[in-house]
């Protein structure tokens, strides 16, 4: 059933004004591993410590079995990110760690590009996938963390709808160390501008 995802995207397609989402596939991994290459020193510092092939076609068929094995267990929903105009390629998005039951919860993530920053494509982007998270997947809570000087994705999630909610010390190991970083949440009642939800 799953043998789709090597050369076809399983059938969600979140889509806002100038973005699409799909699952990866594997014709992808040029284009991934060109983008990643190409933004490799303006990501590093804000993820977690890159292999020595961290921008390789090996490295995107390891990401990709993983986001297989996720939406296969229902326990996240890794996008690559496109430019409905021109198809072309400009960074990712995950909701991964999703638990029901009580608390009925995901974690957000994301990035983009170098080239494709500060226009506009990851707040359309998180806005899709909060709609993803809270119509369709029915979850109550989404959180999210940036480091404490991120001031783009901290500006981001307030935009787009994200409270912060505190400080969690040594959270994440970010570029080889153990870091600090501001949390944030946002419920499924919450005010979402540009959401569907959105008031």
């Amino acid at each position: 059933m799953w043998s789709f995802f090597r050369n076809r995207a399983p059938g969600i397609t979140l889509t806002g004004p100038r973005v699409m989402l799909r699952a990866p596939v594997a014709r992808d991994a040029g284009a991934w591993a060109a983008l990643r290459e190409q933004s490799q020193e303006f990501l590093k510092p804000w993820e977690p410590t890159w292999p020595p092939d961290g921008a390789s076609r090996a490295a995107f068929r390891r990401r990709h079995a993983q986001i297989r094995d996720e939406w296969r267990a229902g326990t996240g929903y890794g996008f690559l990110i496109f430019d409905r105009k021109n198809s072309v390629m400009v960074g990712g998005i995950t909701l991964s760690n999703i638990r029901y039951g009580v608390s009925a919860t995901g974690g957000l993530g994301y990035w983009t590009g170098e080239p494709h920053t500060r226009q506009g494509y990851m707040t359309e982007s998180v806005a899709c996938v909060l709609d993803h998270a809270f119509g369709h997947l029915n979850l109550h809570r989404v959180e999210a963390a940036c480091l404490p000087h991120n001031e783009a994705s901290r500006g981001l999630l307030l935009k787009c709808g994200f409270r912060k909610e505190g400080l969690a010390r040594g959270y994440l190991k970010i570029d080889g160390r153990w870091r600090d970083h501001l949390l944030f949440g946002i419920l499924r009642d919450d005010p979402r501008p540009g959401g569907a939800n959105g008031r």
